[in-house]
């Protein structure tokens, strides 16, 4: 009873509580992110004359509708783009597509391997040891991703068209077991801008942003700061020039890549850094990047 009656006191919980629950599907696109962007960020959506970048992206859900984009977000048809613009070498090796999970032919997979669906963001199993992989579990999360329509959390229209499928992918691990480090660069109008780097991902998530001199950026967004701040990495400046190539041509997008033994590899390109509903400390920054991003006014 405490919990429902915090619950109802505050009308931006209630907001919350129902779109997390899906009880809002039904609004339209603008109606549901201007409630959406007002009970996380606590503030009125201004799609007039937006200035911050958590408003831009908002606005770039609604007005910035480029066909391309749909390809671009998909796991699968993205590989074939990437390879197109910078070369196959930087993509990750599939290792299988598939409908559904009942399609996969585990005899066929290495003992290391990663499953995810196409039309999703974030949602992914990480397998290191086949004969170890509990197949009921993982085949009821990849059931539960495929019937999830990913648009709907927080209308990012290009993943409302994708083709539902299972992949495989090859897993990226260094001598000792451990993930890749992910670079994740800010590109705006084929600029890079900024980048943070995600440390510990597998456990405690940590964020350290950096301009492209490598200067460590006094700010917070999405996940504390490392205790230890990173190094720069050896191929930063192929990183920043992958970036550049696959961001041209699009008013934002953040180029995801991993670094493992000095080779770089791209990782996935994100329309909406945290839906567009990520806070930023000190909030100066949201108006930083948001000065950085031109929209493609019609």
């Amino acid at each position: 009873m405490p919990k429902l009656q915090r619950l109802l006191r505050d009308p931006r919980r209630v907001i919350g509580f129902l779109a997390r629950r899906r009880l809002l599907d039904f609004l339209p696109d603008r109606p549901f992110l201007r409630l959406h962007y007002w009970s996380v960020l606590h503030g009125s959506l201004d799609l007039a004359h937006p200035v911050t970048f958590n408003q831009k992206l908002q606005w770039l859900k609604l007005y910035d509708r480029n066909p391309l984009y749909t390809t671009l977000v998909d796991k699968a048809a993205v590989k074939e783009y990437v390879a197109s613009k910078i070369g196959e070498r930087y993509v990750i090796p599939t290792l299988g597509l598939w409908d559904s999970f009942e399609d996969i032919d585990f005899d066929r997979l290495p003992d290391q391997f990663v499953l995810k669906c196409t039309h999703d963001s974030g949602g992914l199993i990480l397998c290191r040891d086949k004969a170890a992989l509990d197949r009921s579990e993982a085949a009821a999360r990849i059931r539960k991703t495929l019937r999830t329509n990913y648009y709907k959390h927080n209308r990012e229209w290009p993943y409302k068209d994708v083709p539902r499928k299972v992949i495989a992918e090859q897993l990226l691990v260094d001598a000792r077991g451990e993930l890749p480090r992910d670079y994740k660069f800010f590109c705006f109008h084929g600029e890079p801008k900024a980048m943070f780097i995600v440390s510990n991902r597998a456990v405690d998530a940590r964020n350290d942003f950096f301009d492209m001199d490598f200067h460590h950026l006094p700010m917070v967004h999405g996940h504390p700061n490392a205790d230890v701040m990173p190094e720069k990495p050896a191929t930063f400046e192929e990183m920043k020039r992958i970036a550049a190539q696959l961001s041209q041509g699009i008013p934002q997008v953040r180029v995801d890549l991993y670094e493992l033994d000095g080779r770089v590899y791209f990782g996935e390109l994100t329309f909406f850094d945290w839906g567009g509903l990520g806070p930023f400390t000190p909030a100066c920054w949201d108006e930083t990047f948001g000065s950085w991003l031109t929209l493609p006014r019609p």
